[in-house]
């Protein structure tokens, strides 16, 4: 890393972070019903300092539904992120994103089968997260079988493989909505194929927290393997690394990742392509700081996504990836075009 890295490194995450910690509080003023900053504080003091409630209807919108909201969005995003980081150094593709394994569309098969089916109706409101889930490590489990046995985790393999196996699997999902008798399946199954936090609360963020936790953590205590596997696998078989066993071992986490997130939120676009390389142009290509900053980057971005669906065209809510597409595709062409960008580069 260069000096002028390491000197901007340490400013780059004060400002995240500060940025990261300013937009969970602000976020939770944005809705149907705007609400003042102090309103949105009051509330959150007298919650963190155990205080009386002075005003339940505010509590409620406050505390039991968009602080959750916040932070899933937070979560989501730098799970996404993360992901996004690992898949394009797993398959070394700059334009490779975390739905690249065919996961978000072995999800879609088992949310639209819930929705169009009535699977698991039993299971209440755990049956769309639970179908998707079911769905999307199905899918892991099929590209991963193919692919190795085809020859092992190659990235062009993986790439191949996800991309005709993806394609497979919207194909089942369309199928299964259009022999649905229940008009309606298709806006329902489109909305949650776009991505929405509507409907989160306390309980939701248990799964998503402790899989990006886990994961992030061991992402990061690997990095220095990642680092190697960026370079190309002879350079990293060079270095000691045991290449099939890594690539295993991050194709595992990544789709663990990838199924948690998408059962808790749809599928999101552009958070895990654009993200990472943003990070990189601030910190480097280093993976040590790459995922940490990749994981903050996203969480805020979806963060400010996620007001923007609320307020657009309020009380209305709209997709995720409609926001995310109209904002990372334009961001995405600016980032690529600086002079000094270079995938897997250091800046």
């Amino acid at each position: 890393m260069t000096g002028r890295h390491r000197l901007r490194t340490p400013l780059a995450f004060f400002l995240v972070t500060l940025a990261l910690l300013a937009s969970l509080v602000l976020s939770t003023a944005f809705g149907a019903e705007s609400l003042s900053p102090s309103t949105v504080l009051g509330v959150l003091v007298g919650r963190v300092t155990d205080g009386p409630v002075t005003d339940l209807a505010y509590d409620t919108i406050v505390w039991q539904l968009r602080v959750p909201r916040a932070l899933l969005a937070a979560l989501v995003g730098a799970g996404l992120a993360l992901a996004g980081a690992g898949m394009q150094t797993l398959v070394r593709n700059p334009l490779a994103d975390p739905y690249l394994l065919g996961v978000s569309s072995g999800a879609s098969v088992g949310a639209t089968a819930v929705i169009t089916l009535g699977l698991f109706a039993g299971a209440g409101e755990l049956a769309l997260s639970g179908g998707a889930l079911i769905g999307a490590l199905g899918a892991a489990v099929l590209v991963f079988v193919v692919a190795t046995g085809q020859g092992g985790l190659t990235p062009l393999r993986l790439v191949l493989t996800g991309t005709v196996l993806g394609s497979a699997f919207s194909a089942i999902a369309s199928y299964l909505v259009f022999r649905s008798p229940d008009p309606a399946a298709a806006q329902s199954v489109l909305f949650w194929l776009l991505g929405s936090l509507a409907g989160a609360d306390w309980h939701q963020l248990a799964i998503p927290a402790v899989t990006v936790g886990v994961v992030g953590a061991a992402l990061l205590a690997g990095s220095g393997w990642l680092d190697a596997l960026a370079t190309g696998s002879d350079t990293a078989a060079s270095l000691g690394v045991p290449v099939r066993a890594a690539r295993t071992t991050l194709f595992v986490l990544l789709a663990i990742l990838v199924g948690v997130l998408v059962a808790a939120s749809g599928g999101i676009g552009f958070v895990g392509l654009v993200v990472p390389h943003a990070a990189r142009l601030m910190v480097g290509a280093r993976h040590r700081v790459l995922l940490p900053a990749s994981a903050m980057c996203g969480a805020l971005f979806l963060l400010w996504v996620d007001v923007v669906t609320r307020i657009l065209v309020r009380p209305t809510e709209i997709p995720l990836s409609v926001v995310s597409g109209l904002v990372g595709a334009p961001a995405f062409l600016v980032l690529l075009g600086r002079r000094r960008y270079r995938f897997g580069g250091n800046g």
